[in-house]
C-alpha cells in the first residue's frame, strides 16, 4: 500500500470527519460514564459532591479531548508514538525520583493542581510505540528472533519501572497490552506458548523467593495471594476487602436491594467503595441484572472497537486500535474478577465508572486515538 492509496477516499474537511466519527461508540462510552455518575452519587449518600460532580466535569473535558484527538490525522499520532513512549519512560523515572507516596506506593507526581499517574499514560504510549514498530517492520521479519528483541525490551522497561512503585496490576496490564499488539502483528504462536511456560516458571520463582534475600514481591503482595486463595484466613485483616465484597454481591441477589439501599457501601463496611470496589456497590444495589447490563455495555464497546480494527487497512491504525481495545478489556475484566474473588486484589479501577482523574483522562485519550484511526482509515486501494 502506498501513501497515495492511504490518502484515497479519506475525509478532508471537518464535516466529512464528523460524518465518519463513530457516534455509536461515543454513546456507549457516555452510557458507561453515566453509570459511574449514578453510583458515585449513591456511595456519597445522595450527594453530587465530593465525587460525582467532579467526575462529570472530568468526563466532559475528556469528551472534548477525545473529539479533538479524533479530528487529527492518524499519521500525526504515528509520528508522535516514539516521543510518547520516551516521554512516558521519563515520567516513570521521575516518579521514582520525586514521586509522591500514597497507600504505601510511590505512583504519582504531584503537580499541585492535579496528581498525575504516569503508569496510566504508559499503557497508551506503549501500544502506540509497538504499533509504530510493527508498521515499520517488514512482515516477513515479524517472527524472527532478532526482531523480537526491540519490542520485548520496550515492554520490559516500563514494566520494571512500574513494578518498583510497586504496582503489580498495572505492570501486568502493560505486559498484556503489549503482548496483544505483538500477536495482532503476526508473531508466531510458539513464542506465546514459550512465554506462557516461562510465566509459569516465573510464578514458581516468585513464590520460592518469599522470605529470601532476593524476594521478588512485597510482603503485602504475597499476603494478597494468600488471601485470594483463602479469604477466610484473615477476614478482618488482609481478607477484609474481598470478604465484604462477596457479602455485598450475595445480598444483591438477582435484582438488587434498590438504588441507594446497599448496606455494605452506605454503612462503610466496603472499603474503596468509590474506586476499585465500585462494581460491588452496583451489584448490591442493582443485582445480577444491573451487573450484566454494565458488562453488556463494556462488551459492545469492545465489539465496536474490534469491528473498527478489522475494517482498517492502515496497519498502524489497526494495531493501535487492537492494542488499546485489549487494554480497555483487561481493565474491566481484571477489576470485575478482582472484586468477585476470581483474581487477587491488585488495585485496578473499573474503567469510566471508578472515581479518578488520571484513569478517566487516559481512557478518553485512548478512545480519541481509536476514533482518529477510524475516521481516517483508508477504504480503498490495497
Amino acid at each position: 500500500m502506498t501513501f497515495r492509496d492511504l490518502d484515497r477516499d479519506e475525509p478532508a474537511t471537518l464535516g466529512a470527519k464528523l460524518l465518519r466519527f463513530n457516534w455509536a461508540l461515543l454513546l456507549l462510552v457516555t452510557a458507561v460514564a453515566c453509570v459511574g455518575f449514578l453510583m458515585l452519587y449513591s456511595v456519597a449518600g445522595g450527594r453530587l459532591e465530593p465525587w460525582s460532580a467532579r467526575q462529570m466535569v472530568r468526563f466532559a473535558m475528556g469528551v472534548a479531548l477525545m473529539m479533538a484527538i479524533a479530528m487529527i490525522h492518524v499519521r500525526f499520532w504515528r509520528a508522535m508514538a516514539p516521543l510518547a513512549y520516551l516521554g512516558g519512560l521519563a515520567l516513570l523515572a521521575a516518579v521514582e525520583l520525586f514521586g509522591s507516596v500514597g497507600m504505601g506506593a510511590q505512583r504519582w507526581i504531584d503537580l499541585g493542581f492535579v496528581q498525575l499517574q504516569p503508569s496510566e499514560a504508559m499503557k497508551i504510549a506503549l501500544v502506540m510505540a509497538l504499533a509504530r514498530y510493527y508498521d515499520w517492520l517488514d512482515r516477513d521479519k515479524v517472527s524472527r528472533p532478532l526482531w523480537l528483541l526491540p519490542p520485548l525490551a520496550m515492554i520490559a522497561l516500563p514494566m520494571a519501572l512500574v513494578l518498583k512503585q510497586p504496582d503489580l496490576g498495572t505492570a501486568l496490564l502493560l505486559g498484556a497490552g503489549g503482548a496483544v499488539v505483538m500477536f495482532l502483528a503476526g508473531v508466531s504462536w510458539w513464542y506465546f506458548i514459550a512465554a506462557a511456560a516461562a510465566g509459569a516458571g516465573a510464578v514458581a520463582a516468585v513464590m520460592a523467593s518469599r522470605g529470601t534475600e532476593w524476594q521478588l514481591l512485597k510482603d503485602y503482595q504475597y499476603r494478597r495471594i494468600e488471601v485470594f486463595l483463602d479469604p477466610s484466613s484473615d477476614p478482618l485483616g488482609a481478607g477484609y476487602h474481598i470478604t465484604q465484597s462477596k457479602i455485598a454481591f450475595g445480598s444483591g441477589g438477582l435484582t438488587g436491594r434498590g438504588f441507594m439501599q446497599g448496606t455494605q457501601a452506605r454503612l462503610n463496611f466496603l472499603p474503596e467503595k468509590h474506586t476499585d470496589f465500585i462494581f460491588t456497590t452496583l451489584a448490591e444495589e442493582f443485582g445480577h441484572v444491573g451487573s450484566l447490563a454494565l458488562l453488556g455495555l463494556y462488551a459492545l464497546i469492545v465489539l465496536f472497537c474490534t469491528a473498527s480494527m478489522l475494517s482498517n487497512r492502515d496497519r498502524f491504525g489497526a494495531l493501535m486500535t487492537g492494542g488499546l481495545t485489549a487494554t480497555f478489556f483487561f481493565f474491566f475484566a481484571v477489576n470485575m474478577a478482582m472484586v468477585m474473588g476470581l483474581a487477587p486484589v491488585v488495585g485496578v479501577p473499573l474503567p469510566l465508572v471508578s472515581y479518578g482523574g488520571s484513569a478517566m483522562l487516559v481512557l478518553m485519550i485512548a478512545f480519541g486515538l481509536i476514533q482518529s484511526a477510524h475516521v481516517h482509515r483508508p477504504r480503498r486501494g490495497l
